[in-house]
């Protein structure tokens, strides 16, 4: 378990230096051109996760997001102890990945964001955005194992661009990305609709999930 627990800490925490120091890099180098950033900001972020998912899915399984973890605990993929561990070592992980973006980049350690990202538009994108993660998870577990870290890495890429909120989808990212007031924050008071929005995603990607796995 310990073993377990530091891996979904350690993922977390590198994922979340790649979404802020990207989105970071991103605005510093595209001379204002916000597509631009965004483009290089999904790239980055894709590339990483990817990465981290090969690495760490070997130990822990490579939720590094806390819906994750509840969505396979409840389809029976994952066991229950791990729930209350791995959510507090996703939150942990991702807020210190946010601080050390800051470190890396010469900004203030402890900082919060001022982006203001609210509405219904923000919230569907949300909740479509963890649907979709959820359900592609819940059904590549089981069917298309190998192929999962790839699939997981694109949709993240894609979701980033056809997405109103650039697609957070995790609300272990929400917390630690409401700290940053960088080119990937959310201001605090905009985060719990968000996460609101992502258990909604993923309490329907479940439900739909087990409509599809039911035999006939």
């Amino acid at each position: 378990m310990k073993r377990t627990v530091v891996a979904e800490a350690l993922g977390t925490a590198l994922l979340l230096a790649a979404v802020v120091g990207s989105g970071i890099m991103a605005e510093r180098l595209s001379g204002g051109n916000v597509g631009l950033a965004l483009l290089a900001n999904a790239i980055a972020t894709g590339g990483a996760l990817y990465a981290l998912i090969v690495m760490f899915g070997p130990i822990s399984g490579a939720h590094f997001n806390p819906v994750v973890t509840v969505a396979l605990t409840l389809s029976g993929d994952s066991p229950r102890s791990r729930i209350a561990p791995f959510l507090a070592a996703q939150v942990v992980g991702a807020i210190l990945g946010v601080w050390l973006a800051h470190l890396m980049f010469d900004l203030s350690i402890l900082q919060t964001s001022a982006k203001v990202r609210t509405g219904w538009g923000q919230w569907a994108a949300e909740a479509t955005a963890t649907f979709g993660l959820v359900l592609l998870i819940l059904l590549g577990v089981r069917h298309k194992a190998a192929a999962l870290p790839a699939a997981v890495a694109v949709y993240i890429v894609g979701a980033y661009w056809f997405t109103a909120s650039t697609s957070f989808a995790n609300p272990a990212v929400t917390i630690a990305r409401s700290l940053s007031d960088t080119f990937a924050g959310i201001a605090p008071a905009n985060a719990p609709a968000f996460i609101a929005a992502q258990l909604v995603g993923a309490a329907l990607a479940l439900a739909i999930c087990r409509a599809l796995r039911e035999r006939p």
